[in-house]
């Protein structure tokens, strides 16, 4: 197992398949790094050096009890970079991942980075501020928090059946994607999953997106019931000078899975320019 030491002493785990310019991609919550695994090895199989690591608390790294905010994820990441010693990088942060990610470049900043991607990802803000009207309101976020905490296996089970594949919408998603992302839910650490919650919403990254001085695309379905597209991508894409951006139409919020093809396509296509 391929893996390093926070600077607080917490274990990350990763994989890193192929070689060549190096690609990073950040998962999503409550998930892990094999989320990514069939993007991760067409694009490894693409000529590049693809790192997908597990956030601390989920899958097989540190179960910490603290960290469990942007700001520590961001250090990690920081920590992989200068530990692998990664220049030119592609950052790709998939949901929860595109905080980390965007958080990144705003407490250590580009020099190791060459491109940013943003896919179904949470910033600029998920929730309702004053000054942020077009977020969701809190209660969608209590109710996700009462949820976790009473049976969090049946809230994977109810988001895996419904919104985060839009299969109660679509009704062609295999029990096997359903199945796998309950499966690495459960991975993840009761704490780092409850607290995950006001991370990926309250996080307020439009000081980070105001920051961004390197080619960005942004990747969003136009039916996330997760991070609607209003609020996530459309708003991101608005925020980041020169963004690109790309709506899949009647796409759901997982489109790692619902749409790998697709997907990785559109990744290789923005990395290899």
């Amino acid at each position: 197992m391929d893996a390093f030491l926070t600077d607080d002493g917490a274990e990350i785990f990763y994989r890193d398949w192929g070689t060549g310019r190096p690609v990073i991609l950040s998962h999503g919550w409550p998930l892990h790094s094999a989320s990514w695994e069939v993007p991760q090895r067409r694009l490894a199989e693409a000529g590049h050096r693809v790192i997908a690591h597990d956030r601390r608390g989920h899958g097989r790294s540190s179960q910490t009890w603290h960290g469990n905010d942007m700001d520590t994820y961001a250090d990690d990441l920081a920590c992989l970079l200068t530990t692998l010693d990664l220049h030119e990088v592609t950052l790709v942060g998939f949901s929860t991942g595109g905080g980390e990610v965007v958080r990144y470049l705003g407490r250590h900043g580009s020099e190791r980075v060459r491109k940013l991607v943003l896919v179904s990802a949470v910033p600029p803000l998920m929730l309702r501020t004053d000054d942020n009207p077009d977020g969701l309101p809190v209660d969608v976020f209590d109710d996700l928090r009462t949820a976790e905490d009473d049976d969090r296996s049946q809230l994977y089970r109810d988001l895996a059946d419904g919104p985060f594949f839009g299969h109660n919408r679509r009704g062609d998603v295999t029990q096997g994607f359903r199945d796998a992302f309950w499966l690495q839910s459960m991975a993840c650490g009761h704490r780092a999953a409850y607290e995950c919650i006001a991370a990926f919403s309250a996080t307020d990254f439009r000081p980070d997106l105001a920051t961004v001085d390197i080619p960005t695309l942004v990747i969003h379905g136009d039916d996330d019931q997760v991070v609607p597209f209003d609020v996530g991508g459309k708003r991101s894409a608005e925020l980041i000078a020169g963004a690109e951006l790309k709506v899949y139409p009647g796409a759901p919020h997982g489109i790692t899975q619902t749409h790998h093809q697709q997907l990785t396509d559109d990744l290789l296509e923005f990395i290899d320019r």
